[in-house]
């Protein structure tokens, strides 16, 4: 899914937060903060907090009430606002952060942040961990550490009714192709160029964006003729854009699940060990009992939720 370089990815009690009290954990403040609900309902599912998962986590985050999470803004169907120009969070990361909130006995606090700048956010230690369909790979793991919850690889999102013929990557030699910068699917594209001249074609006119939503606006004004977005994200923009009107997904028989898929993680400071540990656990949890790949169905991309909660399963 989303690739971040080194230097530089429901309607619930909680989603009724503003925007200052989703960031600070919906009204918890000082050490303790407010102490979080026994129970839960995220994605339609009740939620039970673990108490010994909630004794496994971190004194600092015990005492904080909080895990602070980055995010990037809208990436749709994984973090969106609930209505364009106001501050709520809806989507599948956001749902997912609430579920292991709920399981764990603390609060995901989501806090909109840069695409580029969440690894070094991480590491600087304003955040506790990132949930933003972050591609899990060995570069990354060189400075955090990943627990994996969806596989998934690169989509094409093409213009409705697919007017240029788009279907494989082969197909946007030669084309303006948008894509977000510092994204795996950047790198999807510039690794496939060589492709294109092998082929006796014209590279790809690769525009970058700073965010996905600038890209899409791009293939609605007719800019580029093709966007490259994590699959799922390509797929939901096809669903639910002008009531499914706007965009058309470019189906490759030859990759359905998209290009390069890989396990996508959420990514956990390298100073909270204990933290990963006790997310993995929540998310097993989360995984045995369904609510994983409810919470992935609402958002119609059930395909992509694990069986297991791995640690660190790069497979570059």
């Amino acid at each position: 899914m989303k690739y971040i370089s080194v230097p530089r990815r429901g309607a619930t009690a909680v989603l009724a937060c503003t925007a200052l009290a989703v960031v600070s954990g919906c009204g918890a403040s000082g050490a303790g903060g407010a102490r979080p609900a026994s129970r839960d309902k995220v994605a339609g599912v009740t939620v039970t907090r673990d108490a010994a998962l909630h004794e496994a986590l971190p004194e600092r985050i015990k005492r904080a009430g909080t895990v602070r999470v980055a995010t990037d803004v809208p990436y749709p169907p994984f973090a969106m606002f609930v209505t364009e120009g106001e501050s709520e969070l809806t989507g599948l990361d956001y749902d997912l952060g609430q579920a292991l909130g709920a399981k764990l006995g603390v609060r995901f606090a989501f806090t909109p942040t840069k695409f580029d700048g969440i690894v070094p956010a991480l590491q600087a230690g304003k955040f506790d961990a990132a949930m933003s369909a972050l591609t899990d790979n060995k570069e990354r793991q060189k400075v955090v550490d990943f627990v994996d919850y969806s596989r998934s690889g690169s989509g094409i999102l093409v213009a409705e009714g697919n007017p240029a013929k788009i279907r494989t990557l082969d197909d946007l030699c030669g084309r303006k192709v948008g894509v977000q910068a510092a994204t795996n699917q950047y790198q999807l594209l510039e690794a496939h160029q060589a492709e294109c001249r092998a082929a006796g074609r014209k590279a790809a006119d690769i525009q970058t964006f700073p965010k996905d939503s600038d890209a899409q606006l791009a293939l609605r004004s007719g800019k580029v003729t093709a966007e490259v977005v994590t699959k799922p994200a390509a797929a939901w923009s096809a669903r639910s854009a002008d009531g499914g009107k706007a965009f058309d997904l470019a189906e490759d028989p030859e990759a359905p699940a998209g290009y390069r898929a890989s396990p996508n993680g959420i990514a956990v400071t390298r100073q909270l060990p204990q933290l990963t540990d006790a997310i993995r656990r929540a998310l097993q949890a989360l995984i045995d009992d369904g609510t994983l790949t409810k919470i992935c169905d609402k958002y119609g991309v059930a395909s992509i939720a694990v069986k297991e909660a791995t640690k660190n399963a790069a497979v570059d």
